[in-house]
């Protein structure tokens, strides 16, 4: 026959009743948790007297103001911007990487992280042609500053012609004058 707690469910026969040494321990246990709740809820109300929350101590702590690059620092390698942030800082250097004559008629326009590829405006065909022909060189020497592999291809595009417009001498579908604009 099974015994039946004082709850009505029946008491398993394998699990034995808590000794006195188990009760002790369970009474400390909650003794000791239910001081300090109380403890934390004098520290709180200390505070709140002094005129506010958590302050900051003689020595530093995650709670002291942070520098603003710092703070920058931080965030770019919590986020994973590294790579980003790297290569928009050699769009900003773009004349000392290529040179002050090739950067008054091409430019960066932007980076494709998942493709490592820099896309490059170039103001004329001539231009064009001509990083194209540098670009090898080019890939070298950023992926020298920005680390192996960060960029494997430039793209160079020409200039853009004017913008293209429905008119009476337009035939419908035509390109226009293409790439001859420069």
């Amino acid at each position: 026959m099974t015994e039946n707690t004082p709850g009505g469910a029946p008491k398993s026969p394998t699990s034995p009743e808590p000794s006195g040494v188990d009760l002790a321990r369970v009474a400390l246990r909650a003794a000791k948790d239910a001081a300090r709740a109380r403890g934390n809820a004098a520290q709180q109300k200390k505070q709140a007297r002094r005129g506010g929350g958590l302050r900051s101590g003689a020595r530093a702590d995650g709670r002291d103001p942070m520098a603003l690059g710092s703070a920058i620092n931080r965030l770019i390698t919590e986020r994973g911007w590294e790579a980003p942030a790297a290569v928009g800082g050699v769009m900003g250097r773009w004349p000392q990487i290529v040179g002050e004559d090739v950067a008054k008629h091409c430019e960066p326009e932007r980076y494709d992280e998942d493709e490592r590829v820099l896309t490059v405006r170039c103001d004329s065909t001539a231009w064009a042609t001509n990083l194209r022909l540098l670009a090898p060189t080019l890939v070298a020497r950023l992926n020298e500053d920005l680390g192996h592999g960060r960029v494997k291809l430039i793209k160079v595009q020409g200039p853009g012609g004017p913008a293209r417009r429905y008119g009476p001498l337009r035939a419908p579908g035509s390109t226009g004058p293409g790439d001859t604009y420069g």
